[in-house]
């Protein structure tokens, strides 16, 4: 009976090495019931949400005074909490701007990443209404933090504009001179777009104008 006693006390050790001892009452967890913790996708750039909400009237003292960074997100899972939680381009008011770019770069022209590119510029049709300019968006980001582009390093970020007399998608590059690599994005997101219409190129300095 001895031993007996001396094994079932053994057995309620929760660690040998530790000395600890169940008290009354308590319950052992089992590993197995523990809910496994969520295993994070990182991307391959961290990417910086962007608003910007001149109360739809473009007379400022300093351009972009109004722009305001929103979150910084390192992984799949942060993007889709993210997306999830803010509002739709279509919910918009006019004159408002959603940015994306990549964490470190300012969606403006003087950021010295920008400074010597451009940006490509897509305007969604109207005749699918406001829908289509959430598709148009959501498809250009992920594609772009997905890295589905041959040109991938080109990419500063993108920008939606909602406007009363036309919504604008714009993806922003940095090197205007480099013309294949500008060629080989504006066709890329074409197809990810599935858009028939031609898209234009204005570079940032010389504002001078590409098409494809």
């Amino acid at each position: 009976m001895a031993d007996e006693l001396a094994a079932a006390t053994e057995a309620l050790r929760l660690d040998d090495s530790k000395g600890e001892e169940l008290e009354e009452g308590e319950i052992v967890e089992n590993p197995a019931d523990r809910p496994a913790e969520t295993k994070k996708h990182p991307l391959e750039h961290s990417w910086t949400f962007w608003f910007d909400n001149p109360n739809g009237k473009q007379k400022q003292a300093t351009w972009g005074s109004s722009l305001r960074s929103v979150y910084t997100f390192h992984t799949v899972e942060e993007f889709w909490c993210l997306y999830n939680n803010i509002l739709q381009p279509s919910k918009l008011i006019a004159g408002a701007d959603f940015h994306c770019f990549k964490s470190g770069i300012e969606p403006k022209w003087e950021d010295p990443k920008c400074a010597h590119g451009g940006k490509w510029t897509a305007q969604p049709p109207r005749s699918g209404g406001k829908a289509v300019l959430d598709t148009y968006w959501l498809h250009t980001l992920l594609a772009m933090i997905g890295e589905q582009f041959d040109e991938g390093d080109e990419i500063c970020g993108a920008v939606v504009s909602v406007r009363r007399a036309q919504d604008k998608i714009a993806i922003w590059t940095k090197t205007a001179s480099n013309e294949a690599a500008q060629v080989s994005i504006a066709k890329q997101w074409k197809d990810v777009l599935d858009y028939n219409d031609k898209i234009g190129y204005l570079v940032h300095v010389s504002c001078s104008n590409k098409v494809c």
